[in-house]
């Protein structure tokens, strides 16, 4: 659990692999097809291209076998080999024995009428003429042949296979009766012309009905033949769905291996792979029993071994995910991955997201139907067909399933704050408002209540409010005229809070960076101004809002003075007689704060740099008697010393002198400067980023009323039988708007704006 927190912690080892044990346990120089294992490779992409093949016609389940052994591999590439063309050669029979028995046994009636006549001897000529040429081929016999001679034209159902150019063509059969050895000679010479294929056709009526009824006898031994071939293939297609997802994960891993044996570097005796990799110190007895494991089956006499290398560049960043966190660790990842050993942010925002998302989408009735779709996802996450589907829309939301599980969780929560489910109040406990004490109280009668549309009530009548609604906002709320104004301040302040809140945790969580690394002094220089500023002004704004709601209730919120101007009077240290003060002493608080914001401010930009100056200068100091002693060496001549001795040689003679870098005064000054400038501008812009979650809650629960209203609504006005029809048609309408709209690209901009508000 601790590197879901903190990135894992990472060494570098140097691998040493047997060349026998290679397999089963970074050379950028070597051009790709120079590398040792790329042969192998190839292999695993042939074997891929086959396995493509046969996964056109099954759809098999997602094994986790093994990385099969060398020796294996060619057993695989033989058996899928044989099977895929064992299926190619059915299917292939298959098609050309379908093709021929749909094909239609066409019958010319009115020809065969023609032969009764004694003093008439045809002659026939049939053939099958491609479609496009059938126009010109009709009107070419009927010009040559001065109309004596009858053509009958079918098209084929099922296309077949052009002998020439190979390509699937739906012909045109045809039919050419004709009397007289000349015109014979003419037709034959046009279907030459137009490069028709031509078939013999018998003369007479009894040889036709002799070949159709070979014909029918010839299907009908191709049925029996195809009923066979079609169990035949029923086996085939049944090993191959017992072996090929087996099959298909062992090349993939087989793959993987060898494109990894392809980087490493071979021995000078070429005994052996050399390889660097990073490789976090929890998986380093793993990474030992592999290479043991592999050593045992390939039968070597000597183990594979690793040493761990010193680092001369920061280490990798490594948090270790899982379908659950993954979702939150690429939104993390999409502006920035923490530097090595820093915090992960990604562990705060499995709830701090759902939770800015469902502030602005916040509605039980849209929560509920979000949650039961990213529910369906993570029940049948397992299926092949979602996992396959190739969709880029769908891949993201699949992968992020768990995140929309949890909007959708959270934006019950919050609708069930808000008190809105599809724009409509839920009763769920008695209101707090109660109309009888304040009729009473000011004799209120049924004509008072039909001429006025809205009265006011009176909270300071004894019974008229007896208490605050016990969870979320009062659903008498919803009857009000001043509901909008209502929940515009409630929103506002409450998107404030949430802000710096927000903001504050996150200057909040720096401290475990700084202890981890042992920088106390940042926790001095840079976290207690950054929060100094963060909390004079902008967490006091907090607290006038909380102290107002506790202070000021019912009965006196006539007299409750405005924020907006005290917080404006705070940075003008001006006291406004028409705006009472919130409690005593308020001025001199505000102005102490203000002064103690302010002092923070060239306390976090001239802070730090100044420490680093000085921690400079002290690691200088120690070097100055060996400066002295190098200048003695350097003055003295060649008579007295054989070589002159350089400051990297005095370095090594002195082991307590240490080289240090020049300290880049600029730099860091600059540096501390761009960092302070936008901490202060970005307290400032981001409090009032955050009032996004005001306005977005606001535009969703408004678009929902207004499609209540101009859609649902409409349907109730029928009471009549034909009032259900008409229901169900606009409930579909709504239905469909709801989904498109308010889910989708409602939920897609709030979404975003979650997102903005993370960065």
């Amino acid at each position: 659990m601790g590197s879901l927190f903190r990135s894992e912690e990472v060494c570098l080892v140097q691998l040493f692999l047997q060349s026998g044990s290679a397999y089963n346990c970074l050379n950028p120089n070597v051009n790709a097809f120079q590398r040792k294992f790329v042969n192998e490779v190839r292999r695993c992409e042939d074997l891929e291209k086959t396995f493509g093949d046969l996964s056109q016609t099954l759809q098999p389940p997602i094994p986790t076998p093994p990385a099969p052994q060398p020796r294996d591999l060619l057993t695989i590439e033989e058996e899928s080999e044989r099977l895929a063309q064992e299926l190619r050669e059915v299917c292939n029979f298959v098609s050309t024995r379908m093709c021929f028995m749909s094909a239609p046994l066409v019958s010319f009636e009115p020809v065969a009428q023609a032969e009764n006549r004694q003093d008439v001897r045809l002659s026939f000529v049939a053939g099958v003429v491609h479609p496009w040429k059938v126009p010109a081929f009709e009107r070419l016999l009927w010009r040559a042949c001065r109309g004596y001679i009858i053509v009958d034209f079918h098209e084929m159902e099922e296309k077949l296979e052009h002998p020439d150019s190979g390509e699937e063509v739906q012909w045109t059969v045809f039919l050419i009766s004709f009397w007289g050895d000349q015109i014979g000679q003419k037709v034959k010479k046009i279907c030459d012309c137009f490069h028709t294929q031509t078939f013999p056709y018998p003369e007479n009526q009894a040889e036709r009905e002799e070949t159709l009824n070979g014909l029918r006898g010839r299907l009908e031994d191709i049925k029996s033949v195809m009923g066979e071939t079609e169990q035949y293939m029923q086996q085939l297609l049944v090993r191959a769905l017992a072996r090929l997802p087996e099959w298909i994960v062992q090349v993939q891993k087989c793959k993987a291996v060898q494109t990894v044996l392809n980087l490493c570097s071979p021995s000078v005796t070429d005994k052996c792979l050399i390889a660097e990799a990073w490789c976090p110190v929890s998986q380093l007895p793993a990474l030992q029993s592999a290479l043991r494991e592999g050593g045992r089956k390939s039968g070597s006499s000597v183990d594979s071994f690793f040493n761990r290398l010193p680092a001369n560049t920061s280490p990798p960043t490594v948090f270790p995910t899982n379908s659950f966190t993954a979702g939150f660790q690429n939104i993390v990842d999409a502006y920035g991955v923490a530097s090595y050993r820093e915090m992960n942010p990604a562990v705060y925002t499995i709830i701090t997201f759902p939770f800015l998302f469902a502030v602005m989408f916040g509605d039980v009735g849209h929560g509920l139907l979000m949650t039961l779709a990213a529910l369906w996802m993570v029940l049948e996450e397992k299926d092949p067909k979602l996992r396959k589907n190739t969709n880029e829309i769908w891949q993201m939301m699949f992968g992020g399933r768990y995140l929309i599980l949890l909007m959708g969780l959270f934006s019950i929560y919050t609708g069930a704050i808000y008190n809105e489910c599809f724009s409509r109040g839920l009763s769920t406990f008695s209101s707090g408002w109660h109309i009888r004490p304040n009729a009473e109280y000011y004799n209120w009668t049924e004509e008072t209540f039909r001429n006025n549309r809205y009265l006011s009530l009176d909270p300071n009548v004894t019974g008229v409010f007896t208490g605050p609604y016990p969870f979320g906002i009062d659903p008498i709320w919803g009857l009000a005229n001043n509901h909008l104004t209502f929940l515009n301040s409630y929103k506002m302040k409450m998107s404030v809070i949430i802000g710096v809140i927000h903001m504050t945790f996150g200057v909040c969580l720096s401290v475990f960076n700084y202890i981890h690394f042992r920088e106390i002094s940042s926790v001095f220089l840079v976290l207690i101004p950054e929060l100094c500023f963060m909390l004079c002004l902008f967490g006091y704004l907090i607290f006038m809002v909380i102290y107002k709601w506790l202070v000021y209730g019912p009965m006196t919120s006539d007299s409750a003075p405005s924020i907006l101007i005290h917080f404006i009077d705070m940075f003008l240290f001006t006291e406004n007689k028409d705006n009472k003060p919130l409690y005593t002493d308020q001025m001199v608080v505000q102005k102490v704060l203000v002064i103690v914001a302010v002092l923070s401010v060239p306390v976090l930009l001239l802070g730090k740099p100044m420490h680093e100056y000085i921690t400079h200068r002290r690691k200088r100091t120690p070097h100055a008697g060996l400066e002295a002693h190098e200048d003695e060496f350097m003055m003295t001549s060649s008579s007295d010393l054989p070589f002159l001795v350089s400051s990297q040689c005095l370095f090594s003679v002195f082991p307590s002198a240490i080289v240090c870098k020049e300290f880049d005064t600029a730099n860091v000054f600059m540096h501390q400067a761009i960092h302070t400038i936008e901490y202060c501008l970005g307290c400032i812009s981001n409090t009032a980023s955050y009032l996004r979650l005001w306005a977005l809650s606001l535009a969703h629960a408004q678009l929902s009323e207004v499609l209540w209203s101009m859609v649902m609504h409409i349907s109730f006005k029928q009471l009549s039988y034909v009032g259900s029809i008409v229901m169900v048609v606009i409930f579909a309408a709504f239905a469909v708007l709801t989904v498109s709209i308010l889910l989708v690209m409602e939920g897609l901009s709030a979404f975003l704006h979650a997102l903005r508000l993370h960065w």
